[in-house]
């Protein structure tokens, strides 16, 4: 089975995430995708200090009636830091027969050196980077860090590397929707409408909570 790990704060969800989940899983042949909200983000304060429990029901609420879609509260569960290779490795260890793809966008890419452990992720699982609006990959080699560019090649597919382990990155172009979650949480804190932004579900679930309403 092929399954997309797709992690993020999803402070809130919206419908880019959705739209680049669908495009992966179709670029990939995924069997399903993973939603993983973070707990503790390692690498930024979490605006509005929104509950790792609201943001997991804004993602249940986005992804309901996707078959292909499931949510995962394992980064809640396990405490601590959120860090992408403690996870990537957990469903590693629980899934060995299964193939995993890792979902990140291409910021996230091109800041990867900087995250835990970071080489050892292209050893576990194969990374499928999104471009993001603003955020082009038009070399995926000479984005990595250096220490790591000796363990991959280029293949006769284009936007895609190879690693030494087998596994490969590809580089998901023309998908990205222009959302981000910031904008998302602006637009509620300025009691301006969210519609066609995130999920009617998510809409209503945030206007019924009242989050993001002081969260720029």
């Amino acid at each position: 089975m092929k399954i997309g790990l797709m992690g993020g704060t999803f402070n809130p969800i919206h419908l880019a995430h959705l739209r680049i989940a669908e495009v992966a899983r179709d670029l990939c042949g995924l069997d399903r995708v993973l939603f993983i909200p973070a707990a503790d983000p390692p690498h930024k304060p979490l605006a509005g200090d929104v509950p790792f429990a609201q943001r997991c029901e804004m993602v249940r609420l986005a992804i309901a009636g996707n078959p292909a879609f499931e949510m995962s509260a394992i980064e809640g569960q396990r405490g601590g830091k959120s860090y992408s290779i403690d996870t990537i490795a957990v469903f590693s260890e629980e899934h060995p027969q299964d193939e995993l793809f890792f979902i990140i966008g291409s910021d996230s890419f091109f800041e990867i050196g900087l995250w835990h452990r970071y080489a050892k992720i292209f050893r576990v699982c194969s990374l499928i980077v999104v471009e993001r609006p603003g955020r082009p990959v038009t070399d995926p080699l000479a984005a990595l860090p250096v220490a790591i560019k000796g363990e991959f090649g280029y293949t006769e597919t284009p936007h895609m590397l190879r690693h030494m382990s087998g596994h490969v990155v590809h580089i998901l172009k023309g998908c990205p929707l222009d959302i981000s979650s910031t904008s998302v949480r602006s637009q509620v804190a300025a009691n301006r409408s969210i519609t066609c932004l995130v999920p009617p579900a998510v809409e209503a679930y945030i206007k019924n909570q009242r989050i993001y309403t002081e969260c720029p």
